[in-house]
């Protein structure tokens, strides 16, 4: 029997409800709850994503250990959804280590992300 269920993956930011509105965009999911310092968004019933305000924020860096996670997405092409991305702030690293299998951008506040075309 578990201990405990995944509620909700949280990431650092100086602008919780910026990175939040963008990650709507991305997912088409909702806002489930907002405050100046911590939104929640995702569908409800499942884990949710999380953004919580960190003041002195840094973003990590890219290639580093040090970025510790990240999150992937499964896209119907890669080419479209890495325009669609930068279109709502996101940003390209010129490192790509993934060929045509993925891409990493980085989201408005710095964190890393991956998009495939795979599951």
């Amino acid at each position: 029997m578990p201990i405990g269920e995944l509620a909700a993956i949280t990431l650092d930011a100086r602008e919780p409800k910026e990175l939040a509105e963008f990650y709507c965009k991305v997912t088409g999911w909702d806002v489930l709850f907002s405050s100046d310092d911590f939104t929640y968004v995702g569908p409800a019933g499942t884990p949710r994503l999380a953004f919580q305000r960190v003041t002195d924020h840094t973003a990590p860096q890219w290639p580093d250990s040090a970025k510790q996670f990240h999150l992937d997405f499964k896209v119907a092409g890669l080419d479209e959804a890495e325009r669609e991305l930068l279109d709502l702030g996101a940003t390209k690293p010129e490192f790509q280590p993934g060929g045509e299998k993925w891409r990493v951008l980085n989201d408005p506040a710095g964190h890393q992300f991956c998009i495939t075309v795979f599951s």
